[in-house]
């Protein structure tokens, strides 16, 4: 009986060592999501001479994929649909973008007829009115999306179980990617294009004991622990990543300039 329960514990122990925590975690409150290494990439780019106003109308997910799950219809998406609110937060995280408002265009516009409405009463009652400026014009339009979620693209994992007691390992990759374009808003010319990717990891492992230790008494125990990327993180870093590739080769193709070392 007390081999039984020293191979349980170092079953449980070596689990525990590549897991971390097998118990589920506390409540906690919500933080800053932690700068990624491709917004350190993004933040590292060279000054540009001055800032390109650039408009966003759509950033869609093109995969058309749905959740996968077991014995269920499921109609969440596969990958998450604020793929352009997270563009815009990247484009003005950049020192090289001055991004405008495109996708909620007809809310600004609703907007400004009830400004314009306020202005022409309150002219009634004085001799001169504030003029409403008008929209921000962009110079490139910034056009693309998620064009692709392949899922298990790589699957496996180790096992080993002897006399009752087992451990295993098991991991999966899906791949995400994406495709953005600077296109000149005047002539309508794609001035670049890039792709980018990012592998979704998920991994699971688990740990277990089941054997007789008497007549008529069974003993069993299992835990594990398993580890998913969050989706909406993964198209962050891809987008990210690709707003840098966008500015590296617009730089290399001289269509703009950075600023020049003083």
């Amino acid at each position: 009986m007390k081999q039984i329960v020293t191979l349980l514990l170092a079953a449980f122990l070596s689990a525990c060592s590549t897991v971390g925590n097998l118990f589920p975690p506390e409540q906690t409150l919500a933080v800053k999501v932690t700068p990624t290494e491709s917004f350190k990439e993004l933040k590292a780019l060279p000054k540009p001479k001055g800032m390109i106003p650039v408009s966003v109308y759509s950033f869609r997910d093109q995969t058309g994929q749905y959740k996968p799950a077991s014995n269920v219809s499921s109609f969440s998406t596969a990958v998450t649909q604020g793929a352009t609110s997270i563009l815009m937060q990247a484009l003005s995280d950049s020192d090289w973008f001055l991004p405008v408002e495109r996708e909620g265009l007809q809310n600004i516009l609703t907007e400004r007829k009830i400004i314009r409405a306020a202005l022409q009463e309150n002219k009634k009652s004085a001799d001169e009115s504030k003029e409403l400026p008008p929209l921000t014009t962009s110079k490139l339009l910034i056009e693309g999306g998620i064009i692709s979620y392949d899922s298990n693209i790589k699957t496996g994992g180790f096992g080993a179980e002897y006399f009752g007691i087992g451990a295993s390992e098991l991991y999966r990759e899906d791949l995400i990617s994406v495709y953005m374009r600077a296109v000149d808003v005047r002539t309508g010319q794609v001035l670049v294009s890039v792709s980018t990717s990012k592998k979704v990891l998920s991994k699971e492992l688990r740990a277990g004991f089941f054997r007789y230790v008497s007549f008529k008494r069974l003993a069993e125990a299992e835990g594990g622990y398993t580890t998913n990327e969050p989706m909406h993180i993964c198209v962050k870093q891809t987008i990210e990543k690709a707003i840098t590739e966008l500015v590296l080769k617009g730089i290399d193709k001289q269509v703009w300039r950075a600023q020049e070392p003083s």
